[in-house]
This record gives C-alpha cells, sequence and structure tokens, in this order.
C-alpha cells in the first residue's frame, strides 16, 4: 500500500496561482468552481498583514487534504466519498452522489469541497481536461483529486510539475526514502487544524 501526500514549501510559494489554474485546466473543472486556492495571509487578495513599514506577505494554497482519518468518509451516507485502499487518495463518485452535501460539513477546511447547483458551465463553452476526467455533474459535490487519473497512469499531479517556483513535491509518505517523508523529517513543518485528528497528508514547510 501507498500513502501519497504533497509537500508544499511556502518559502517558494510566490502566490502566481499558477497552479490554481493548471488543476482547473487539468481536470476540466468548471466555472467558478476552484479546487486549488492560494489565500493571502493579508485581508485581501495579495494585500499583506501588518502596518507600513513593518509589513510582509505570505501565501497559503489550499486543496482537499486527503486525510489519513478524513471526516468527510465517514458522514457519507452512499459512499460516494472514500479512501482508495491502494493510494491512501480520498476520491469522489459523482454516479453515487445524492447532493446531500454531508461531507461538506463535515469537512473542517473550508472551502476545499464544492457544490454544483446547476449544470456545468465553461467559459469557452465545452469542458477542458484530460480525457479520463470524470464528467462533472449537476447537484454533486467535488474536490481536488489529486489528479487520480495522472497518478493510476504513473504520473505526479499536474499542479506539481506547474508550480514554476518549484513549491510543491509528491510521494509516498510512507516510503522513508522518498522525497516528501525526507522533507518532512528534516525540516520544519505544519499541518492545517491538526487538532481535529484528521491527520492530513499535505504538509506545509514553514
Amino acid at each position: 500500500m501507498t500513502r501519497y501526500g504533497m509537500v508544499i514549501d511556502k518559502k517558494k510559494c510566490i502566490g502566481c496561482n499558477t497552479c490554481a489554474i493548471a488543476c482547473k485546466s487539468e481536470n476540466g473543472v468548471p466555472d467558478d468552481i476552484w479546487w486549488n486556492r492560494i489565500l493571502t495571509e493579508g485581508e485581501g487578495v495579495d494585500v499583506p498583514f501588518g502596518e507600513f513599514p513593518n509589513c510582509s506577505i505570505g501565501y497559503l494554497p489550499v486543496n482537499c487534504q486527503h486525510c489519513e482519518n478524513p471526516a468527510c468518509v465517514k458522514v457519507c451516507p452512499v459512499g460516494a466519498t472514500w479512501k482508495d485502499p491502494d493510494t491512501g487518495i480520498v476520491r469522489q463518485d459523482y454516479d453515487k452522489c445524492i447532493g446531500c452535501r454531508m461531507c461538506m460539513a463535515a469537512c473542517p477546511y473550508t472551502g476545499v469541497r464544492s457544490f454544483n447547483w446547476e449544470e456545468p458551465r465553461y467559459a469557452i463553452g465545452f469542458a477542458t481536461g484530460d480525457a479520463d476526467v470524470p464528467a462533472h455533474q449537476k447537484h454533486t459535490v467535488e474536490k481536488c483529486t489529486f489528479c487520480y487519473h495522472r497518478v493510476a497512469r504513473g504520473e505526479e499531479p499536474e499542479c506539481i510539475g506547474s508550480c514554476p517556483g518549484r513549491a510543491r513535491f509528491w510521494g509516498d509518505l510512507d516510503d522513508p526514502e522518498s522525497e516528501v517523508s525526507k522533507m518532512v523529517a528534516t525540516r520544519s513543518h505544519e499541518q492545517l487544524l491538526p487538532e481535529m485528528g484528521t491527520k492530513p497528508s499535505v504538509y506545509y514547510l514553514v
């Protein structure tokens, strides 16, 4: 068994949103929905915190945390969201989803899941993305899949290679020789809301 995870170096992230755009394009994510967001530590987008001249700016990329102990899986009444036993990736089955949004209510990470209230719409009139990406559906919940279609082919998620600052890393967290495991073992890091007991598979180097 593999436990895939992601390491994001906050010191290298420049807030360019390339990862967010690459994710949206690769997965054919509908208009008004983002699986990957870059939050700013100030009061608005690209706004620094503090008072001039003592101010600074920092970025926090946020997507589904693909938790080892996912709260969403426990509450889904139909098994539409589940943890893949071979990869550790938390997946979503649009065909099974009944739109109850229990998973959204249970997830402690605000905004990582989205609900399609209407038929998916696209600015150019049709969906882009890899042919292996499941079609998006009305009245279903969706989220980052760690680009499962790419992982199944032995590739990395699209956001990893597209990052111009080389701030994102991918690998098996259960393999002590993997790059991500070595980073977590030797660098100062943090996880989002560790007190919730979800054990996220995304680590942030600080």
